[in-house]
């Protein structure tokens, strides 16, 4: 019996993937097209891609189904269906991508690297596409805010081991600021392996709605984060001021 065990446990370690990348959409109609073909290069070195979709009511679902390893679905709220994905896979890595997010060449090995000594989670540097001359300016200030702080940021395409994962309980179950906290978590497993690879996510938040506009939101958000106001008055003004 002992035998037979160890040998499901070897076959199953050899047919999982060594990392799924876990893409929560909602209403990605416009963007998940290109971010799952931007993926194909790694979909074809063995990395499993799942899409978990929130309840999306444009054509997220359908664009994805024939790009994705896995198209699932969740209740809505990104640290559930982040959840969600991660439950559906067996990889021994995570790595977690904004639907408007685009990883650098060779994110795989760039992430096994990461991981490969101390480091049990990590981030990459981000770049904001658009045009506002701002946004090049508040992509540095996000990363050297990350590498000082030990925090990272969604956007920032968090990844880490399974083990680490489950030794948090994963994405806290709140609707802002689930990065942030698991961050927290995360950094008593290890320091984050901050990489200068740069994903580049789209700055339609801050171009859509002002840019400065968006940043004192965003400050003011994590300021009274920090001071322990509730996450659900927090999301009602996010909500409010988009």
């Amino acid at each position: 019996m002992a035998s037979h065990s160890n040998d499901t446990a070897a076959a199953d370690a050899a047919t999982s993937p060594a990392l799924a990348i876990i893409v929560p959409t909602l209403d990605e109609g416009l963007t998940i097209e290109a971010t799952l073909r931007a993926l194909a290069p790694l979909a074809a070195r063995g990395v499993e891609v799942i899409v978990v979709d929130g309840g999306s009511q444009d054509a997220t679902r359908r664009l994805a189904a024939p790009l994705a390893s896995r198209l699932a679905a969740s209740e809505r709220g990104r640290a559930r269906q982040m959840n969600a994905g991660a439950r559906l896979t067996r990889a021994g890595t995570l790595l977690f991508l904004h639907a408007d997010t685009r990883l650098p060449e060779g994110a795989d090995h760039l992430v096994a690297e990461a991981l490969a000594g101390r480091h049990r989670w990590g981030r990459f540097d981000i770049r904001l596409s658009g045009r506002h001359p701002m946004l090049a300016v508040i992509a540095s200030a996000m990363n050297l805010r990350s590498r000082l702080t030990g925090i990272a940021t969604g956007d920032q395409a968090l990844f880490m081991t399974r083990a680490a994962f489950e030794a948090v309980g994963g994405f806290p179950d709140q609707p802002l600021m689930e990065d942030i906290e698991i961050s927290r978590h995360l950094k008593r497993q290890s320091p984050p392996a901050c990489l200068h690879a740069r994903v580049t996510s789209s700055g339609r938040r801050w171009e859509n709605h002002g840019v400065w506009r968006t940043v004192r939101l965003m400050w003011r958000l994590r300021w009274d984060y920090w001071r322990g106001t509730p996450v659900a008055r927090l999301a009602k003004a996010y909500r409010d001021a988009r």
